[in-house]
């Protein structure tokens, strides 16, 4: 079988010196076809798993409530009453629901803060519990920490500060442990943000934020109700579910129809990030069948100088076929020498590509807002399995007509054939 296999390369190989130009050109061909399939979908793959680092960076599968209208009648109750949440809610929702992992209230409100009485910025202040570290991933540097419950118990006015926000106030030097003014009351800051990539937003981004605990917050700007109750599933998969629950839940407290759809808003990063990889699927689709297109052109020229072999080899076949060559073996050798030229043009088309994204990823991000939105290039399985399944179909599509051609040749006939 080696051997067999050897001689239809090497019959291969003399092929290609018979036809240098036309064997390059269409090599190039399913190169450069190849190149541009896994770099369109590279680039694709790089710009989805950017946007969900993104989104992720908003909330890390979290749920949040807003609190809405009523738009339905309920046990006497009319409809269009104002439903508003409390910061007690949190615990509710996290006591009477195991499914809940995490559950922060947050107020939220723009104030002006200022250091030494020389450097002023404004900045939405939050104030939330220590949850929201971890659902939010706001990651403090090194040296400095979130908020933590003794924090919350005593109602401390310490701060964790966003990077931009930190950089304005306090230059170059390091904010942990030094106070500033908000609104003319003094806070000691715990710590500083750690800079991250975030595309979906509310109020600005986190690095410019100012988070406080929820409990001095209120203390110091007293206020009824919060800005939303945030809530992330134990598993992400029952985002549902919580969300069905929370409306049983707070229904039964402030008296609405938990079917009533208007009575709560839900901004759930689950269905978010669910919907947004549906959006770049469809997008990685478009590209692939691009790609695949600029590829099914280079099969044409495949086809092309298949048949010219056929047509030169046409005294060799009819000479195969006297001596006892089944059809199924002119088959096998021209389906094979097919696929040898699909294969070198898209191993070198490949190799290109790859080198590519290699260097891309050379390429520092931060700094650079192109790259930070767009992201990297990124060679995954999927993209290795669709190029060569696809490589694999043109090789199978070019080679099949011309040896179906080459094994139809009657030998008398071919014997004749100058």
């Amino acid at each position: 079988m080696f051997m067999k296999t050897w001689l239809l390369v090497q019959e291969f190989l003399f092929d290609l010196k018979n036809q240098k130009t036309r064997a390059f050109l269409t090599t190039f061909a399913v190169a450069w076809g190849t190149f541009s399939v896994v770099m369109l979908l590279a680039f694709g793959e790089g710009l989805a798993l950017q946007m969900q680092k993104g989104l992720l960076a908003n909330g890390d599968n979290i749920i949040r409530i807003y609190g809405g209208n009523s738009s339905i009648d309920y046990k006497g109750l009319p409809k269009g009453r104002s439903i508003r949440l409390h910061p007690e809610d949190a615990k509710l929702l996290l006591d009477t629901n195991p499914d809940i992992d995490m559950a922060s209230p947050a107020y939220g409100r723009r104030l002006a803060a200022e250091y030494n009485g020389k450097s002023t910025t404004s900045g939405y202040t939050v104030g939330v519990n220590p949850g929201f570290e971890d659902m939010r991933r706001m990651y403090p540097l090194a040296g400095g920490r979130f908020l933590n419950e003794i924090d919350v118990e005593h109602k401390r006015r310490v701060a964790f500060l966003g990077a931009k926000i930190a950089e304005q106030l306090f230059g170059d030097e390091d904010p942990v442990g030094k106070d500033f003014k908000l609104e003319n009351f003094t806070f000691r800051i715990v710590g500083t943000m750690a800079e991250k990539f975030q595309n979906n937003m509310s109020n600005g981004p986190d690095d410019r934020r100012i988070v406080i605990p929820h409990t001095t917050f209120n203390s110091i700007w007293p206020r009824r109700s919060v800005w939303y109750i945030a809530l992330r599933p134990r598993i992400s998969n029952l985002h549902m579910s919580v969300r069905q629950r929370a409306m049983e839940i707070l229904g039964a407290k402030y008296r609405f129809d938990p079917k009533d759809d208007r009575a709560l808003y839900f901004n759930d990063s689950v269905e978010n990030a669910a919907t947004t990889r549906k959006i770049f699927d469809g997008i990685q689709i478009f590209l692939g069948a691009v790609g695949g297109m600029t590829l099914f052109i280079a099969g044409v020229g495949i086809a092309n100088i298949m048949y010219v072999v056929v047509k030169e080899r046409t005294r060799e076949i009819g000479i195969k076929r006297a001596i006892g060559a089944r059809r199924r073996h002119i088959v096998s050798q021209f389906m094979l020498e097919s696929i040898l030229l699909t294969g070198v043009g898209g191993f070198f088309g490949l190799g290109f590509a790859l080198t590519i994204i290699s260097l891309f990823k050379l390429i520092p991000t931060e700094g650079n807002g192109a790259l930070e939105m767009i992201g990297t290039p990124t060679f995954s399985p999927g993209i290795a399995f669709f190029t060569l399944a696809t490589l694999v179909s043109i090789g199978l599509f070019a080679g099949i007509y011309p040896a179906r051609r080459a094994s139809r040749i009657e030998p008398v006939e071919a014997l004749r054939y100058e």
